[in-house]
This record gives structure tokens, sequence and C-alpha cells, in this order.
């Protein structure tokens, strides 16, 4: 007899300065890694596994993300106390948010979903070491507002083979960008943050690795001069093969929103 499977979906937040990024790696500390080993203390004897809504790179911190829980046999009665037990045990810097059960028929990978990921940074003089988790700190002069124009150059269907690292065999590299633009952080805010932080909104229903950290990277260059902004336009087709190098550190990206739909 084929054994009764539950299915949940989870909500969560992450810093994830300190992680080796979503996918469980041997001898590393992933936010998967730590969510799986709390899972097995807080649910002995039980038949379970986790899937990611998509996996994020080292340093990579999320404020919605999301994944799937199946268990074998045994459901769980009460999601609040659930969701209470899974935080008292999770570390400092994981946290929870919603749980909820949903059926077989929902697939948290081939669902059709929008994520919004940000980038934050801030240039000039040097940060206070505590924006390092989550702020990326150019101490350069930047043109800010060169940097916004180049921002919209991104919205729209494109071939980003030039804006990602190690391109594999099969990768779907045409890819819809439904906004992205440069506006000053109001994400997040603190007394040690410089007066002034920005952060470069980019939605899309998909990005392949390195891509976003790669644009930002080349937004960052184009601010500093050392990349013309009309090659940025040419680099985006499937005509040009620009190899662009600079990919922006992890710890100032993260995860702002994810949508099903």
């Amino acid at each position: 007899m084929q054994k009764k499977k539950y299915y949940y979906l989870i909500k969560l937040q992450y810093l994830g300065f300190r992680f080796s990024g979503w996918q469980k790696q041997p001898g590393q500390k992933t936010i998967e890694g730590m969510l799986t080993k709390t899972l097995k203390y807080i649910l002995p004897d039980i038949s379970f596994k986790i899937l990611g809504a998509g996996r994020t790179d080292a340093k990579v911190s999320a404020l919605d993300a999301a994944f799937e829980l199946f268990i074998n046999e045994e459901s769980i009665n009460d999601l609040r106390e659930f969701k209470s037990l899974f935080n008292k045990n999770l570390p400092s810097d994981i946290r929870i948010i919603s749980v909820e059960e949903t059926t077989k028929d929902f697939n948290i990978i081939q669902n059709s979903k929008v994520k919004e990921y940000i980038y934050l940074f801030s240039f000039g003089e040097k940060n206070h070491p505590f924006c390092a988790p989550f702020l990326t700190n150019i101490q350069e002069d930047l043109d800010l507002d060169l940097m916004k124009q180049a921002a919209t150059y991104f919205v729209g269907t494109h071939d980003f083979s030039s804006f990602t690292a190690r391109l594999q065999e099969n990768t779907i590299v045409e890819r819809e960008v439904i906004s992205s633009y440069i506006k000053e952080n109001e994400i997040i805010t603190a007394n040690f943050l410089p007066k002034k932080t920005y952060a470069f909104h980019v939605k899309g229903k998909g990005f392949i690795r390195y891509q976003i950290r790669m644009m930002m990277g080349a937004l960052i260059q184009i601010g500093k001069g050392d990349f013309a902004i009309e090659k940025l336009r040419l680099s985006l087709t499937k005509e040009d093969n620009t190899l662009l190098k600079h990919v922006a550190p992890g710890s100032g990206l993260l995860l702002n929103s994810l949508e099903f739909n």
C-alpha cells in the first residue's frame, strides 16, 4: 500500500552572510542543511524531504523565501505550534514566517512565480563594519544617474549569456526582466548605515546563475566609467559576445519577494 503524503508550503527569512548558499553541500554550512538538521530534531522518526523554490548563492539573504516540506504517513496537527517549535530550534539568522498545508498538485519548482531581488550598495567613504552582511560598499565615486539609466536597459526579454559564469549546455539564456531600476534604499535601516544607500531592484520569473550579481557588476563598472553604457545594450543581444567579468559580492543581494500564481 502506498504511503499517504502530506504537503506543506513554508515561507522563511534568513541572513545569508555565514552560509555557503541554499543548497546542501558536504562540509559546508548551508540554509538547506540547517533546515534539514533542525527538522530531523523536531520530527524524530518521521520520513520527510524538502524542496526549495530556488537556490541562493553564498552570503545571499532572503526576506521572502520558500520551501516545500513533504512528510510521509504523519500530518502536522497544529501548524502554529509547529512553526513555534521550528523557530525555537533554528539559529537566530533563520526565521520561519508561515506554514500552510498544500496539496500534491502544487509544485514549488514548476508553479509559475515572480521573484524580486534587491541589491543594496553604497559608495564613497568606507562603511561601518556592521554593514558587511547586507550592504556592498564601493570606495570610489559612482555616476549614479548613469547607472540609473543603464538599469532600465535590462527591462524586456534579452539574451543574458554574457551575465552568467560557467555557462552550462542547454541553459535557457533568454530571460524576461519585468522591472529594473535603482532608487534609494528603503528596505533596511540602521543608525550605523551611511546617510545615503541605494537599492537595485530587479523583478522576473527566473534568473540564471550569477545573473543579477553580474548585472550589478556591469552597473558598478558603468558608474566608475570603466564600461561604456552603449556596450551594455549590445551585451544583451545574441550577436554580441562580450565577456563580462565583474561579479558583485553576494552579501549585497537579497530575495525581497516571491509570488506564486
